[in-house]
């Protein structure tokens, strides 16, 4: 459990629950989901004490949830919205040892830069003075974003005008958007993988036979798809709730409800960035597995046309030798000592003839399956 400390004069980390705000400033609780099963009173305790309220049991239940998709809720005295994470992360714990990863890998398929996709939710509860996070076990998202903090406190920060969140809402806008960034870091990655597929497919001379992993791949990315239309519905929702917050009754008040509006707005313009490349994605794999049984289809169509361009020829070849070769006792050229010149020069001949006609048909040769 981490516990960071808000005030005008930075941020401070301990790693015991607050019992106290300063003046002007909020407090960041963020946990690992057994954490906050197993220290549950506790942190109903801090709330209470912090903030005159609690989290109710449904709310509860759903940042203990490792299976719930994207949503927002609300109550008069705090939001909730769930958020499922697309990065790397770890698998969660038991309850005997909360906060230490469990080193059991999770059995994934399709390509490696997949596999490496957690989509864990993380939960977030905000209150006027308190947000309270739950992550899954040892969350880089947690980590990378705290180190951030932390490292805004340094002198060269604070003159390059690094900013700290001003507000609870503000710090959950900050996560979701690094959430969203850390797919978007994944992406060329991916592309990398589709696109090499897309050759081995589209490759007459090759053997495909890593259909297993195309399927799965295509199966991950709609999976992907469905989670980023939900993480989309969420922040709308957020994004409508916000709207519908009284104007502050201080130019310094209504400047700050703007920059959760504008935070908001660029938050899930990410969103559907991720949605439109997760969407591309998935075509293209659909395009690839399309083009290759179009390839393979067209590379069958020429053998069949070559083999009936030899059976054409072969034809009346085998019509002339099985008129000769029927038992009748005078038959034209059959006594003659040049006849047998005479028939094979006419047989090639034919052949010639044939093969002429086919390639100027664009059967045969360089002009192969044009159009006439």
């Amino acid at each position: 459990m981490r516990v960071f400390s808000f005030d005008s004069t930075g941020v401070v980390e301990s790693d015991v629950l607050p019992t106290g705000v300063a003046t002007g400033g909020f407090v960041w609780v963020a946990c690992a989901r057994r954490e906050f099963e197993v220290h549950l009173p506790q942190v109903q305790a801090m709330l209470t004490a912090l903030t005159g309220t609690h989290l109710v049991d449904l709310h509860v239940q759903d940042l203990l949830s490792n299976q719930l998709p994207s949503h927002y809720d609300f109550t008069s005295q705090y939001d909730v919205l769930v958020f499922r994470r697309l990065a790397a992360g770890n698998s969660e714990t038991d309850l005997s040892q909360p906060g230490s990863p469990l080193h059991v890998a999770p059995r994934r398929v399709g390509p490696p830069v997949l596999r490496r996709i957690d989509t864990s939710p993380v939960g977030f509860a905000v209150f006027d003075h308190v947000l309270l996070t739950v992550h899954p076990t040892d969350c880089a998202v947690r980590d990378a974003f705290a180190a951030r903090l932390l490292s805004a406190m340094s002198a060269d920060s604070r003159a390059a005008g690094v900013r700290l969140p001003g507000n609870p809402a503000d710090l959950m806008l900050r996560i979701v958007n690094t959430m969203v960034d850390s797919y978007l870091e994944l992406r060329r990655e991916l592309t990398r993988q589709l696109d090499h597929w897309q050759l081995e497919l589209l490759n007459p001379r090759t053997r495909f036979s890593n259909w297993s992993a195309v399927l799965d791949a295509r199966t991950s990315l709609h999976q992907l798809d469905e989670i980023c239309e939900d993480q989309r519905a969420a922040v709308q929702d957020w994004i409508d709730a916000l709207a519908t917050w009284p104007d502050g009754d201080t130019p310094a008040a209504a400047r700050e409800r703007e920059l959760l509006m504008v935070r908001s707005r660029d938050v899930l313009e990410h969103i559907e960035r991720v949605v439109h490349h997760v969407r591309r994605l998935e075509n293209s794999a659909e395009a690839a597995v399309q083009m290759h049984f179009s390839v393979q289809s067209n590379r069958t169509n020429d053998i069949m046309r070559t083999l009936t361009v030899l059976t054409a020829i072969f034809l009346p070849l085998n019509l002339i030798t099985g008129y000769f070769g029927m038992n009748f006792e005078f038959m034209p050229l059959l006594h003659l000592s040049s006849g047998v010149w005479w028939v094979g020069a006419f047989m090639l001949c034919v052949v010639v003839g044939l093969l002429m006609w086919f390639w100027r048909q664009g059967y045969v040769g360089r002009g192969q399956g044009r159009n006439r």
